[in-house]
């Protein structure tokens, strides 16, 4: 992964008129007598991909069976290149490359996450760069980035022999049209998108939000209308979000979110803010810095619940369910693969949308981060606050966010584990709970008791299951445990 970083580097910009930049790419092809090849984009040619010269100018004759391909930006799709042109994604499949790491998403809706996934419906296995690398890869491309996030799909005459689907929801709803759109979150896109009435139609439909039918009859795709639509649920009943929050004297207040999944983030933390004004009960100061990072790793939730949840599920929806010093944010299907439930526990996965149509409207609208700082950025900002860490957790058919208002709500099996606890003991596991790991000279130094004290709390605080140990010896340290 690095040496294909440093690969990138060498990149050489294709010279253009229209002022469209080039992407810089770095490709290392790891070959089964573990020899090495390497190329960069423009290497040989100007405005070679790097798979091709990698694989066509470098290995055009040589067996590639078991090699493993690491590349910095997701290969093209087929349909990407204008034909006969072949997307290296389908030159990987047939150079019977069977493992392929991919750096980042190529942001441009003609290519994102269809390579990853047209890689993996032909039996290859696909990893991400790991985070640190994919910032670098991010920043040395921000130019390309940022205009391929503007750029709406190129409209080809001749469709591709083999097109990736992601979704059924990229299909136009026949029975809808643009009567169905709301005009208030239309104009709200519009806005962000900083372009004339004319020319929003022409953006909807090269992004695939509209279809055109053969009477010129402009259509709302699934995404479409899940994005916009005024009621989407009434043709897709997994739309909108599910709200729910269980009182202290046994009462249920409720309330469905069924209108633009545009408008639901905003709508649900008003809905929070009027019935939970104060969840945090400190002084003054506090509870205003406080309450306001809840609010924040709530909204995140939902925008993440809503923009990478598994549609394909129709029976489930997203939820928001507030109980007693905790708030859910549950959302449909495992994490898109090969993004794991570790990963997402740690908010540390790799950048990858299981929607990036949706993941990319939210993105413009400052509603999502579309480079997934939003997801890093919630551990900081809840360590900030002195809260406890957020936690990630699987549930068939939910991935299951839970944003803790206090550290006792963090305590696993929290009724029988909290009355073993000491007050000196519950006072240190509310430092505890807004970090991942931990040493007991660094509990010792935070809490300020001496050594042996300090040893004593990490054990009992470890036979209860408050604390996991790793390591031995000098690298000691302890893993802490959310319910």
């Amino acid at each position: 992964m690095e040496r294909a970083v440093s690969v990138m580097k060498s990149s050489v910009e294709e010279p253009r008129d229209d002022g469209k930049a080039s992407p810089w790419v770095g490709a290392v092809l790891v070959k089964k007598d573990d020899t090495v090849d390497t190329a960069s984009r423009g290497e040989l040619r100007d405005g070679d991909h790097a798979e091709f010269t990698l694989l066509e100018r470098k290995n055009r004759s040589s067996r590639l069976d078991g090699a493993v391909l690491f590349t910095t930006l997701e290969p093209c799709a087929p349909g990407a290149r204008k034909l006969p042109k072949l997307s290296c994604a389908e030159r990987i499949v047939l150079a019977r490359i069977k493992e392929v790491w991919v750096g980042v998403e190529d942001p441009d809706p003609t290519v994102d996450r269809k390579g990853i996934k047209y890689l993996q419906d032909h039996g290859v296995t696909v990893k991400m760069f790991d985070r640190d690398l994919q910032d670098q890869i991010n920043e040395a491309n921000k130019s390309f980035i940022e205009q391929a996030a503007e750029r709406a799909a190129a409209v080809h005459e001749d469709a591709p022999a083999e097109p990736v689907v992601l979704s059924k929801l990229e299909e136009a709803l026949v029975v809808t049209g643009m009567e169905d759109f709301k005009e208030e979150a239309l104009e709200d896109y519009r806005a962000a998108l900083g372009v004339a009435k004319p020319e929003l139609n022409r953006r909807l439909l090269l992004q695939g939000l509209l279809k055109e039918a053969a009477n010129n009859k402009l259509t709302p795709t699934g995404f479409g209308l899940l994005l916009f639509g005024t009621t989407p649920r009434d043709a897709m009943p997994q739309a909108g979000l599910l709200g729910t929050i269980h009182l202290e004297d046994g009462r249920e207040e409720t309330r469905d979110f069924e209108g633009p999944a545009v408008e639901i983030p905003g709508q649900a933390i008003q809905w929070l803010k009027d019935k939970l004004p104060n969840p945090i009960d400190r002084t003054n100061a506090q509870r205003t810095e406080v309450n306001q990072a809840v609010y924040e790793l709530v909204r995140e939730g939902v925008v993440n619940a809503l923009v990478h949840r598994d549609y394909g599920d129709e029976g489930a929806k997203c939820q928001l369910v507030v109980r007693s010093g905790r708030i859910e944010v549950m959302s449909p299907g495992q994490p898109v693969s090969p993004i794991t439930m570790e990963q997402l526990a740690t908010f540390e996965a790799p950048t990858l949308s299981r929607n990036p149509v949706l993941h990319r409207v939210f993105g413009k609208m400052k509603l999502a981060e579309e480079r997934g700082l939003g997801l890093k950025s919630m551990k900081t900002r809840a360590t900030s606050a002195g809260l406890p860490l957020p936690s990630y957790t699987y549930d068939a058919p939910y991935v299951t966010l839970t944003v803790f208002l206090e550290a006792r709500a963090a305590i696993p099996a929290s009724e029988g584990v909290q009355a073993q606890l000491s007050d000196a003991e519950l006072e240190g596991w509310k430092w505890l709970a807004s970090r991942e790991y931990v040493t007991t000279a660094e509990y010792q130094a935070q809490m300020d008791i001496p050594n042996r004290t300090a040893k004593n709390h990490m054990k009992k605080l470890t036979d209860l299951g408050l604390l996991r140990r790793v390591g031995s010896g000098r690298a000691t340290r302890y893993e802490v445990v959310r319910s």
